[in-house]
């Protein structure tokens, strides 16, 4: 029933969950950018102020100067000595601010100072102010205190261009030069204001824009003048008491500004944090772009506001979703109801109670028709299910009848499968006899027979040769063993038919000594690695049956060389102590494929060759006797067949 709720509260709320946040996020999309193009409107209207006062400056300065060229007391201070007229100028520069303040007669307008071009243009009789850039040594021209005041030690500033300079001592000067033309006198009155470092008129810029915010605003804004990329006159502060004096503007903004030469109206990293920025770039008398008048203002209290004003329609969409789910859950009941009595009638019928039922729900709609349609349903299904209950007692007799039937089916296979024990049994043993008998039918009689004759022959003599006699003797008792051995195997019941206990490691030897005739033939070498083992409960025959079986795979499949190595000792299983033998060969190994599939009856290697019958027989002899038999590859290269048998309890004990 939660899910159906869950539905159905999802189709109602889908289009406030899903519509809503999208216009929201659209709304807010439109809004966040016309936000900042507010921002960079704002930033832009600062910037034209702080121009506009950097023009009043120049115009100011020009006046300034026009006004002491025109002046009827320059007029007589001209036909005073010089020392005159230096002492009237250096009075005029002090009280009109200057930082210098000169005088070029007509004679002397040739010379150096001439390259300027607002001098030039007051040669000619026009009022002209620029701004220009100084070097060192022109500053020093006027006084060591210009120079030392221009003079700016660059700061290492990230995203800055890279420079190999390390000061900057060239001057931005406000330079103003009017043309002087009274009582027959022709010349220039020259005056400037050097900008480096000069804080109140970048505080006075600053003050400006806003301090008197018109709208009220308590905006955290700066302004810098650079030159070049360096700023020489800023209120950025580097620390809580130092100015930024000396850093240097990024190559990004650099580029566009004084590069390209547009206005940068954008955000901008400037020393320590982001400021909604605005860049214009400044041109000197001669046309060419020398520095930059920066304005901007503190970006994170919009951005606070913004994060502001975006949780806030969050909590609202939020308060929204809350305050509607619990109303329309409300106004559900009445579906929710009958879908409730349902499921609990659908309980008690899963737990065994074929009689319950809807009853009336008090609904006429279409889950209504559901609630009744599922009575008529439930009645058919306890009809069905009486009639199910005659069906399997019929069932349960032929069942049982079956299981005679089966009981003896599984009998006869009982006793083939015995059959197929003994056949492959059989067909080891013709394998192990096919070899054996080249061995011993025709050689065995004949070389005992001569043997006598030559100790008849040699009498006494024959002391001679006995050492090689006594050689004979031995390997004919060892082919007496080897027949043997190959009786026990092949007539287990005339050695002991029945279960007892078994040493497994004379047990093996044995084994070995059977198919000695073909190890001996192939470049294998056996090694033996017997350690103190418990004494096992199976019949001896079976268990040589199982030995020789893994021999002879692990000798096929090192195919003519190799290392066949057994391993015996000691292992708990499940807490019962047993042994645990390990036949181990440096083969190939077995096709992972495969592995889960060598003792399945039929399963060969070798179509045409085996039964395939001989790991099967194999498995069921051990497990017959309580033990287990598996197989791995390992990690370099070969098999590894491994036989657990439980001990003994009565040796144990």
């Amino acid at each position: 029933m939660k899910s159906v709720r869950l539905r159905l509260l999802l189709l109602a709320l889908l289009p406030i969950s899903v519509l809503m946040p999208l216009l929201l996020v659209l709304a807010m999309t439109r809004w966040n950018a016309d936000y900042d193009d507010m921002l960079i409107a704002n930033v832009d209207s600062d910037l034209r102020i702080a121009e506009q006062y950097l023009g009043r400056i120049l115009a100011s300065t020009g006046t300034n100067i026009r006004s002491v060229s025109e002046s009827s007391l320059f007029s007589d201070v001209l036909l005073a000595p010089p020392r005159e007229q230096l002492r009237f100028l250096d009075q005029r520069r002090a009280e009109l601010q200057l930082d210098f303040l000169y005088y070029i007669s007509g004679d002397d307008l040739s010379g150096p100072t001439s390259k300027w071009p607002v001098i030039a243009a007051a040669a000619a009789g026009s009022l002209s102010s620029r701004i220009d850039v100084f070097s060192a040594d022109e500053l020093a021209s006027f006084s060591s205190e210009l120079e030392q005041r221009a003079r700016i030690p660059l700061i290492e500033t990230e995203a800055a261009v890279p420079t190999a300079r390390t000061t900057e001592d060239r001057g931005m000067v406000v330079h103003a030069a009017s043309p002087v033309t009274v009582l027959g006198h022709d010349g220039v009155l020259v005056g400037g204001i050097l900008l480096n470092r000069n804080l109140d008129f970048i505080d006075t810029i600053n003050a400006l824009v806003y301090l008197s915010d018109s709208a009220g605003e308590n905006r955290q804004g700066t302004a810098t003048l650079f030159l070049d990329d360096t700023r020489v006159s800023t209120n950025v502060r580097l620390f809580e008491d130092v100015r930024a004096l000396g850093t240097r503007v990024s190559a990004s903004v650099r580029h566009r500004v004084l590069n390209l030469g547009q206005t940068w109206l954008d955000r901008a990293f400037v020393v320590n944090d982001w400021y909604i920025s605005g860049y214009l770039p400044l041109t000197d008398s001669f046309g060419s772009r020398v520095g930059m008048l920066y304005v901007g203002f503190l970006e994170a209290p919009y951005q606070g506001a913004k994060r502001a004003a975006y949780w806030t329609i969050v909590a609202v969409f939020i308060g929204v979703l809350v305050i509607s789910a619990p109303l329309f859950l409300w106004l559900a009941k009445g579906i929710f109801f009958p879908l409730e009595r349902m499921t609990q009638t659908m309980k008690r019928v899963e737990r065994g109670d074929l009689a319950a039922r809807n009853g009336a729900v008090g609904s006429q709609d279409e889950i209504g028709q559901v609630a009744a349609h599922l009575d008529t349903l439930l009645n058919q299904v306890q009809e069905r299910d009486q009639a199910l209950r005659d069906w399997a007692e019929e069932l349960n007799a032929r069942v049982d009848k079956r299981t005679t039937e089966l009981s003896a089916a599984n009998a006869k296979l009982e006793d083939t499968f015995k059959q197929l024990v003994m056949s492959e049994k059989l067909a080891s043993i013709g394998e192990i006899t096919a070899g054996v008998a080249h061995e011993i039918n025709n050689p065995v009689a004949v070389i005992q027979g001569n043997v006598d004759v030559i100790r008849m022959t040699l009498d006494e003599r024959s002391t001679e040769v006995e050492t090689e006699l006594t050689l004979i003797d031995n390997q004919v008792l060892r082919i007496d063993a080897i027949v043997g051995k190959l009786l026990q195997f092949a007539r287990p019941t005339e050695f002991g038919a029945f279960e007892e206990s078994v040493d497994i490691a004379p047990l093996v030897e044995d084994c070995l000594v059977l198919v000695d005739h073909v190890t001996s033939k192939q470049t294998i070498t056996v090694k033996r690695i017997f350690g103190p083992a418990p004494l096992v409960n199976i019949n001896p025959g079976e268990l040589q049956q199982v030995v020789i079986n893994l021999v002879m795979n692990a000798v096929q499949a090192m195919k003519g060389s190799g290392t066949l190595s057994l391993t015996l000792q000691s292992q708990s299983r499940d807490g019962c102590e047993g042994a645990l033998l390990s036949v181990t060969d440096s083969g190939p190994g077995i096709d992972e494929k495969n592995l889960g599939s060598v003792f399945n009856p039929f399963y060969t290697t070798k179509p045409g060759e085996g039964t395939g019958l001989g790991l099967s027989i194999s498995q069921t002899l051990i497990q017959r006797a309580g033990g287990l038999i598996s197989v791995r590859n390992l990690t370099q290269s070969g098999a590894q067949f491994s036989v657990w048998l439980p001990a003994d309890v009565q040796t144990i004990q």
